[in-house]
């Protein structure tokens, strides 16, 4: 990407309480001396990915319009896959100055499925 303009990462309504909950487990466990469980690996790709849409903020799969669920109420949207089979929803905004991926939902593959509609087969 040639765009020079710097990119902020921002947790937003459900991807943040989602993250301050994972966070919180993963504190309780590592006090417990857990150094590696399902949640630590989620935290540790949330974490990866996050740094990865500030060098490239369009990193992820870019989700087409007419796919996007209108309740998300967004332009545009990029679904990155995390660990565990887990999904971050993020929309790009941005001006002249600075590039802002809002990352709108960490959620599970059952719970990406039901939002886009997906059925079992």
């Amino acid at each position: 990407m040639s765009d020079k303009r710097p990119v902020k990462v921002i947790l937003l309504d459900q991807a943040k309480e989602q993250f301050e909950e994972l966070n919180r487990i993963v504190g309780e466990q590592q006090k417990k001396g857990i150094t590696n469980s399902e949640e630590i690996q989620l935290m540790k790709s949330i974490k990866q990915k996050s740094e990865l849409l500030k060098i490239n903020p369009t990193y992820g799969d870019n989700v087409p319009k007419n796919l996007i669920p209108k309740t998300l109420n967004v332009s545009n949207l990029f679904r990155v896959e995390l660990t565990g089979h887990w999904r971050m929803l993020y929309t790009l905004d941005g001006n002249q100055i600075e590039i802002v991926a809002f990352i709108l939902y960490l959620v599970d593959h059952p719970t990406y499925d039901k939002m886009f509609g997906y059925r079992k087969k």
